[in-house]
């Protein structure tokens, strides 16, 4: 993985490069960013960078003998750690490493969630076991092998739960020339004991315009299409991906008469469309669908506040914003947010969707007429 590979990011690569290039790269560095941003790919490309034996000025060679291993993920020096499904209390990182190769290779921005399908993981939880931590600390005490460092990423640390406590005396006083990378995507969910021992590299998400290019270039899309999409993932390359695998960039109609019957509290046609349209969706449609009604109200938000510069909407979905602006504040446009997004959460965990969306419905009916919502409300 080379930095020219990946999407935007530029400060954040310039910093990275420099870090080498002065002689201050930290022993031990979080990236944390939001899902889909690349934070994983720019842990690795970094990581490739420093071992590199032919380094250009501004990026790995790809060439040598380390980034041909690199490349592959297969480099004696290079370490990954991640959640997985231990079966056994033996079971850690390595049991799974084809399969992480596969996933990785396939898609440098992948989800959890799309890593727990290459796992079959179905309801089952995810974790950093404490025979992981334990094999971190036998593997970093060898010598390397190869490269000059040895490098240890591990993607979201925040599973590691109290087994991370292994790990922090070898992270505070390391080997020599050993480095840890990070890759986190929710910093309170970290050890504090790990953060405070680790030096920070802010990522923050990918424009939209720099998710446009991106599927212009590699996916083939049109430019409208690609602006949509990408309009929709907001800074999200695997829910761009994702979109683009399941077709589901067309939900303007499906919200627009969702909402229609929401606001008239039209009560049997409402409970017609969450069982024969919103439920039927599928999980990653109903994902995508809650993503773009969450988009469109954070759109909704910036009209009211008189900052129409910065939408960028269709014809049709702005017409639609600026008349839907005129009827409700604020504060019911953000409860709408909070609620699609505890709804997505819902979602991802296989909740009922009959029950789910219906619920969600009925809770906007009665904050939308009565322009009231007391939090914490729950109709069934």
């Amino acid at each position: 993985m080379q930095f020219r590979d990946i999407i935007g990011h530029d400060l954040v690569k310039a910093h990275l490069i420099s870090t080498v290039r002065e002689n201050r790269v930290s022993h031990a560095q979080l990236f944390l960013g939001p899902e889909g941003s690349g934070s994983l790919a720019l842990a690795l490309a970094y990581a490739q960078f420093i071992n590199c034996e032919n380094k250009a000025e501004f990026d790995s060679c790809g060439l040598c003998s380390s980034c041909r291993k690199y490349n592959k993920l297969i480099h004696p020096d290079l370490h990954f750690s991640y959640p997985f499904i231990a079966k056994h209390k033996e079971d850690n990182a390595a049991t799974f490493i084809e399969n992480w190769r596969k996933a990785f290779l396939n898609n440098p921005y992948l989800s959890l969630e799309n890593w727990r399908q290459q796992l079959d993981a179905d309801n089952k939880q995810v974790n950093i076991n404490i025979a992981e931590a334990h094999e971190i600390i036998k593997k970093l005490s060898l010598k390397s092998f190869e490269a000059e460092f040895k490098v240890l990423i591990m993607w979201l640390p925040e599973y590691l739960e109290k087994e991370g406590n292994a790990l922090l005396k070898l992270i505070e006083e390391p080997p020599e020339k050993t480095l840890f990378l990070l890759v986190a995507e929710n910093q309170n969910k970290i050890l504090n004991t790990i953060i405070s021992r680790t030096q920070l590299v802010k990522i923050n998400k990918l424009s939209h315009q720099a998710i446009t290019s991106y599927l212009i270039e590699n996916k083939n899309l049109e430019e409208s299409e690609a602006r949509d999409i990408a309009f929709i993932a907001d800074g999200n390359v695997q829910e761009a991906i994702n979109m683009i695998d399941t077709q589901t960039n067309n939900h303007f109609n499906l919200l627009v008469k969702w909402l229609r019957l929401i606001v008239q509290d039209s009560g049997l046609n409402i409970i017609s469309i969450c069982e024969e349209e919103l439920a039927k969706l599928g999980r990653e449609n109903q994902k995508t669908f809650l993503m773009y009604a969450i988009n469109i109200m954070r759109q909704i938000i910036l009209i009211k506040l008189d900052l129409s510069n910065l939408v960028f909407l269709s014809a049709h979905e702005l017409d639609f914003v600026n008349k839907f602006a005129t009827h409700y504040t604020i504060e019911q446009i953000e409860e709408t947010i909070n609620l699609f997004e505890t709804t997505h959460y819902s979602v991802e965990r296989n909740a009922n969707p009959k029950i789910l969306f219906l619920d969600l419905s009925l809770q906007l009916v009665l904050m939308f007429k009565y322009k009231t919502f007391p939090k914490g409300t729950q109709y069934i």
